[in-house]
């Protein structure tokens, strides 16, 4: 299966999961799995959150930021991967003043 990220389309959000600014979503899901490309606006973050039944995989493809996981503030830049296993907790913030865009996969377990 290919997913040409070009053709699905984009959905806005502000605060996501009690994050700040806006977030947009590119996103193709099945029953297990969540696979996203998605931007972070120059300011905003996905909000502080817990994977209770999921995990998660980011690969930082432009821009810099920082993750808080499980209260240790990390840096990321381009290039980085985060991973979020169950049962652990994190969030994305853009530190810059341009989009931070990021590939990552939700798995449920």
């Amino acid at each position: 299966m290919i997913i040409d990220f070009n053709k699905v389309k984009t959905s806005k959000t502000t605060e996501f999961m009690g994050g700040k600014g806006d977030f947009f979503i590119k996103s193709v899901k099945d029953d297990l799995n969540n696979i996203m490309c998605d931007t972070l606006s120059p300011g905003a973050s996905v909000g502080y959150h817990k994977h209770v039944v999921d995990s998660e995989i980011m690969l930082i493809l432009k821009g810099t930021g920082e993750v808080k996981y499980d209260n240790q503030i990390i840096p990321v830049k381009a290039g980085d991967c985060h991973y979020c296993p169950k049962g652990h907790a994190h969030s994305l913030t853009n530190t810059s003043g341009e989009e931070l865009v990021f590939f990552a996969v939700v798995c449920n377990q």
